[in-house]
């Protein structure tokens, strides 16, 4: 199988604009995101509607493609960029531009879950641990994801599912394994054409999770597990964090 990767890359941000172009460790935050994707994937470009980030890009010898500044989400503009993109693939891959530490370990991950001649779309899960504290689990920005034993996903919430009745909620964490989403995702080609063209669902709305308009239209989302944190930059307080964070890994 063939896996293209695109990393969706915008220039506006209502929390933190020009996002891509922040310097981490005396590169761009995009240009780290693309450098760990490079390589892993059989070929791998950054999606844009801005001519900064396009010039960034070639400038450290990245390929990149413009898209249309009217797309609503990631995956609406990495269907966009798959059909300019020349190549015959069988799997696209959508790798957030904010996520500077993704792994090579995640992206093969993502891959192995179609071995699975079934699996239509490809996620990543975090276990959340006792050490991580029930403040964690209780983060709305964390979605939460209940998976059923052939590891494809039943749903995806901010709030903490399941509830464990007549458990003491400090003791839920040593009681149930739960699960933190990782927003990396992989569709094949065929499929990622037919969800960019699903109007939004009520649980999406609901929840403010697309993955859930997929769900609620009958999709299937196979879940690869994960044991590797990350660091997302979401703020130029997740970029200082960042910061820490490149110096011991």
């Amino acid at each position: 199988m063939k896996f293209l990767g695109i990393i969706p890359a915008r220039y506006a941000s209502t929390r933190f604009p020009a996002k891509p172009l922040a310097m981490l460790g005396g590169k761009t935050v995009i240009q780290r995101v693309y450098e760990q994707v490079v390589g892993i994937l059989d070929d791998a470009y950054v999606a844009t509607d801005d001519e900064r980030i396009e010039e960034a890009v070639k400038a450290f010898g990245g390929k990149v493609v413009m898209t249309s500044v009217n797309h609503k989400s990631g995956t609406d503009r990495c269907y966009e960029a798959y059909t300019k993109i020349e190549g015959d693939f069988d799997v696209i891959v959508n790798i957030q531009g904010d996520e500077p530490f993704i792994q090579p370990s995640q992206l093969e991950t993502v891959k192995a879950c179609f071995d699975d001649i079934a699996t239509q779309i490809a996620t990543l899960v975090k276990p959340f641990t006792p050490e991580n504290g029930f403040e964690a689990l209780e983060n709305i920005n964390s979605p939460k994801v209940v998976l059923n034993k052939n590891m494809n996903a039943l749903y995806f919430s901010r709030s903490i599912i399941p509830y464990q009745r007549n458990v003491e909620k400090q003791d839920w964490l040593k009681n149930h394994t739960y699960y933190k989403h990782i927003g990396l995702y992989a569709y094949r080609a065929e499929v990622l054409k037919e969800i960019t063209s699903l109007p939004q669902s009520s649980l999406e709305l609901a929840e403010s999770l697309e993955q859930l308009r997929w769900l609620e239209n009958g999709y299937t989302i196979k879940a690869g597990i994960t044991e590797v944190e990350t660091i997302g930059i979401d703020t130029p307080q997740d970029l200082e964090k960042a910061e820490e964070f490149l110096k011991i890994c």
